[in-house]
């Protein structure tokens, strides 16, 4: 049915047709729920039409039913083209004036044809791009809707096509497959089951590894540390702990070592034991995949220590013995590595240049536990020595007390220390021998006149430990250490003195002591003056023969 309410054919139409009769179509009453009114949804006036007629109905002739058509047609023209003023039609109905619009007749009606001038002459504008439905005057015409190019491909062009479980390349022509494709006969993408499995695999693989690291935050926040049982295997390993390490420190080393299972159970167990923050500095010898208590105490055990201790008021050259030895190299290795490369272990600038030195190191492999294993190499450990000297001589003071001692500098003080550390034979021993070498020092004293005249420095330049000396002997040997034969100080240091000795030369007593005598071997006598010292000697010499 067309919108001028005529059908194609010759049915009637029926009462049941919005268009039917006269319901009050004047812009009153709307289309029925779920149709759209014509041209953009605004009402349309129809004239009130009869119903038409079946042929043979339409009175006596072609004159009746021609003036029936001219009558509904001016009807149907007065309402369509009211708002137009006070137009004025002719007797046919249709507009008068220059701006008179023809409407659009219906082409199945051949009456309609006839009222509006239409002899079969005119051309025929519905086979044109202009056909009908007319077009809609200016005001009520809506703006074609812009394109859009941010729209959603939707399920079929978007994510749904991934889970297809198609491939890219499904462009078959076989039958069948038509419907698969998309828009424009163009095939859809298609993703492959390999696909689907990589996405299985990866949120897979993503929620294992929030489970891993899950119960790994469980296990460090709220869970047991880690721990061996028992007391290790059969094997041992040595390892080695620095000075100034603190548990966390050596927990790290004995794990590394595969001593302990976890650095936290070391720590617990370190904490629990008592004497946990006693474990000192040094090479431990212990067994593989110990509990982390065990572990513990043997470090506490004296006997677990695998480290080289040097002495106090030891020598270079048995030093460089001993690591010979803990190395596994020949002997005199360690002697010419120092030797040759003293001047790269770290001494300090106070330390280098004297002339006359037996040994540029002596006074610098200070007196500790040392861890020294196979595989190392001679160097390494004398660096380490070095290194530790400079820190104690550092942490007493000696580059800043030097001089108020009436010294040159810290080479004096600590060449002083060693002598201390020389003749003394206790702890107690030592600041009264300090003040024994200041007092022979000073060139003015009634004494020795500035002569210090010490055994050990003579001793040390023959590299020997002899008691048994006479004046003679001592007085004769031409050596800048012969402290007999030369005054004033010796050339550098004659041992590697340790702490108390250290402390000693810094703080000496002022009682006025000049000699010094041990009768035991174990303690020692000071004495103000010449006679005595030799009443002491007298009872000493008298002590070995017997007497």
């Amino acid at each position: 049915m067309t919108e001028y309410g005529r059908g194609q054919g010759s049915e009637p139409w029926h009462p049941e047709d919005p268009l039917f009769g006269d319901g009050g179509w004047e812009g009153q009453q709307q289309a029925p729920s779920g149709q759209q009114p014509a041209y953009g949804g605004q009402p349309q006036h129809y004239p009130q039409q009869p119903q038409q007629p079946q042929y043979g109905d339409w009175g006596t002739g072609d004159q009746a039913g021609y003036g029936q058509a001219q009558q509904y047609q001016q009807q149907y023209n007065q309402q369509q083209y009211g708002n137009q003023g006070h137009q004025q039609y002719d007797e046919n109905g249709w507009p008068t004036g220059t701006h008179a619009q023809a409407p659009y007749p219906d082409p199945a009606d051949p009456y309609a044809q006839q009222a509006a001038g239409y002899d079969g002459q005119q051309p025929d504008y519905y086979g044109t791009p202009d056909a009908y439905p007319p077009p809609e005057p200016p005001g009520r015409r809506r703006e074609e809707p812009e394109q859009r190019t941010d729209w959603d491909p939707g399920p079929d062009q978007g994510e749904h096509a991934f889970f297809a479980g198609g491939d890219d390349d499904d462009d078959s022509d076989e039958p069948g497959r038509a419907d698969r494709r998309g828009r424009g006969g163009k095939p859809k993408k298609r993703r492959s089951g390999c696909a689907c499995l990589v996405v299985v695999l990866v949120f897979g693989g993503g929620l294992a590894g929030v489970g891993y690291f899950g119960y790994q935050f469980y296990q460090d926040r709220f869970g047991a540390a880690p721990d061996y049982a028992g007391d290790g295997t059969g094997e041992s390993v040595t390892v080695e702990i620095p000075k100034g390490a603190f548990g966390s420190e050596i927990g790290r080393r004995l794990k590394t070592a595969g001593v302990v299972k976890s650095v936290d159970a070391f720590i617990s167990a370190q904490q629990q034991n008592p004497d946990g923050d006693k474990i000192q500095a040094g090479a431990y010898l212990l067994k593989k995949e110990m509990s982390a208590a065990s572990a513990v105490e043997l470090m506490l055990d004296p006997k677990s220590q695998n480290n080289l201790i040097i002495a106090e008021g030891s020598r270079n050259t048995r030093i460089y013995g001993e690591i010979d030895k803990r190395l596994g190299v020949a002997s005199g290795t360690t002697a010419k590595a120092a030797k040759a490369k003293y001047k790269d272990l770290g001494l300090p600038d106070w330390a280098l240049d004297h002339p006359n030195l037996k040994d540029p190191l002596e006074g610098f492999l200070y007196p500790s536990s040392y861890a020294v294993s196979k595989g190392q190499k001679p160097e390494t450990i004398l660096k380490e020595m070095v290194a530790r000297a400079n820190d104690t001589y550092e942490e007493l003071g000696l580059e800043k007390k030097a001089k108020s001692l009436g010294l040159d500098g810290p080479w004096e003080l600590l060449t002083v220390a060693s002598l201390a550390q020389a003749e003394g034979t206790s702890h107690d021993d030592f600041r009264k021998m300090a003040e024994v070498v200041y007092n022979r020092l000073k060139a003015g004293n009634p004494q020795t006149y500035g002569a210090l005249e010490f055994d050990s420095t003579y001793n040390y330049v023959k590299n020997q430990s002899k008691i048994d000396l006479t004046i003679a002997e001592l007085k004769q040997y031409n050596n800048p250490y012969n402290t007999y034969y030369v005054k004033g100080l010796p050339p550098g240091p004659i041992d590697n003195p340790g702490e108390e000795a250290l402390k000693g030369a810094l703080n000496p007593t002022k009682d006025g002591w000049y000699y010094f005598i041990s009768l035991d071997g174990k303690t020692s006598k000071f004495t103000k003056t010449l006679a005595e010292h030799e009443k002491l000697v007298a009872e000493f010499n008298e002590s070995r023969n017997g007497g």
